[in-house]
């Protein structure tokens, strides 16, 4: 095999491999052995046509598709394993320039190549002051947020509705007196107050009594998600079936020693404080750092190509689907849910790839001007750590992890140690 390299503008290239004769000869006859099974010719056992013959009926390249699709992909990994200074950091593009038995087979793979990074100013980067100090508000906040968390819903039946109520409604909406799809509901919970219906619904459920059926009138905004409903008056006969109201503890001592390790409200609030600061600080050292790097791109040049950018949202819309996977529920239904299509996703999730792409590339070049190298000891330390979140042991852990995952977890706290680097030397403005 052998391959070209003819590179391109914009960090693209054009990569020319080409496998023997006898190699694709090979792909040929896999190709014949996986298909003939499926090939019927008259006189002849199914699965022990002759290719000769096969080739006969329906062509020499009969099966020259298959072969190509069994030989590209070791030839292109073995090629770009082989290359020296050759970083691909995006899918190939491949097209079959020559396939035929006897010759050598040749396709091309357009790709993207990683790109060189010309630092600017990296240390001493003026990012703004983040605010750390812990108020009064911050503690009552949290306070008040413990308190809601631990309320109960309690049954109310002498009075009518009120705000900040919590009822179960049932309700069908008319426009022109027509019922329209969609606009049903049966014992549908509604927090009064909450704005989570069209504006000016809940306000009008305020002094209704339970059972007693109800017209309110609302007008759907411009912007509605349903075409069909955009901008349309509407009436809703409505009856609340039961109301309750949220029921909040007293904050004293006695709460404090019920949902924390204190016996006073004081020790509690002076916990909630301690806890707020070192949120604040990790805050504050997240977005000190982020600022960095903001201001260490801004000084660089680096020109991205886009298919790096495409690998890049295709990678991150992946993981997005991993995750909703694990919350019980398919990319399909996510978008089926919120309206959203793979391309308005990928346009949304594009700017955050390329910036990850960018803090990336800009974080390794640090490392390199700063000669940032990754000893195996805190290699091991990282497995070690890695090792007890996994509950295993290390040395076992340490078994599994091939030279090439050493290496990768080498060039990612090298990356990990440039941030640290251009956070430390970061000069607030």
């Amino acid at each position: 095999m052998s391959l070209q390299v003819e590179k391109k503008e914009h960090n693209m290239a054009l990569l020319t491999i080409e496998a023997s004769a006898e190699e694709f000869e090979k792909a040929i006859e896999q190709a014949y052995r996986k298909q003939k099974g499926s090939i019927s010719i008259p006189g002849f056992r199914k699965g022990k046509v002759p290719r000769q013959i096969i080739e006969r009926m329906y062509g020499k390249g009969v099966f020259y598709d298959e072969a190509a699709n069994n030989l590209i992909p070791d030839a292109y990994a073995k090629e770009l394993d082989a290359a020296e200074n050759l970083e691909v950091v995006s899918q190939p593009k491949i097209e079959v320039t020559q396939a035929e038995a006897g010759k050598l087979f040749i396709f091309t793979a357009e790709v993207a190549l990683k790109p060189e990074v010309t630092l600017g100013q990296y240390k001493g980067v003026e990012v703004p002051k983040a605010e750390t100090e812990v108020t009064d508000e911050d503690v009552e906040g949290r306070l008040k947020a413990e308190q809601e968390k631990n309320g109960r819903n309690v049954d109310v039946t002498d009075r009518p509705v009120e705000d900040g109520d919590n009822i179960k409604l049932d309700f069908e909406g008319f426009i022109d007196g027509v019922a329209f799809e969609g606009g049903k509901g049966t014992d549908y919970p509604l927090s009064i107050g909450s704005g989570s219906f069209i504006p000016g619904f809940e306000e009008q459920l305020v002094g209704v009594e339970i059972g007693k059926e109800t017209e309110v009138k609302v007008k759907f905004p411009e912007d509605y998600h349903a075409e069909e409903l955009k901008g349309k008056d509407a009436s809703f006969m409505c009856v609340v079936k039961s109301i309750s109201k949220r029921e909040l503890p007293e904050l004293d001592d006695e709460f404090a020693s019920e949902v924390s390790e204190f016996d006073t409200l004081e020790a509690f609030k002076d916990d909630l404080r301690k806890k707020i600061a070192d949120e604040k600080a990790s805050d504050a050292k997240r977005e000190r750092e982020n600022s960095a790097v903001d201001k260490v791109i801004e000084n660089a040049q680096m020109d991205i190509p886009d298919p790096m950018v495409d690998t890049q949202v295709r990678q991150m819309m992946d993981e997005f689907a991993q995750r909703l996977s694990s919350q019980g529920l398919s990319m399909d239904q996510y978008m089926q849910f919120t309206g959203a299509t793979q391309e308005t996703l990928a346009a949304q999730t594009r700017p955050d790839a390329l910036k990850r792409i960018q803090s990336r590339l800009v974080l390794e070049a640090v490392a390199d001007a700063e000669n940032i190298e990754i000893s195996d000891e805190r290699v091991n330390e990282e497995i070690a750590k890695m090792a007890e979140s996994y509950n295993m042991e290390a040395d076992k852990l340490k078994e599994l992890i091939g030279e090439s995952e050493k290496n990768s977890m080498k060039k990612d706290i090298a990356v990990q140690d440039a941030l640290t680097l251009i956070s430390d030397a970061a000069v607030e403005a």
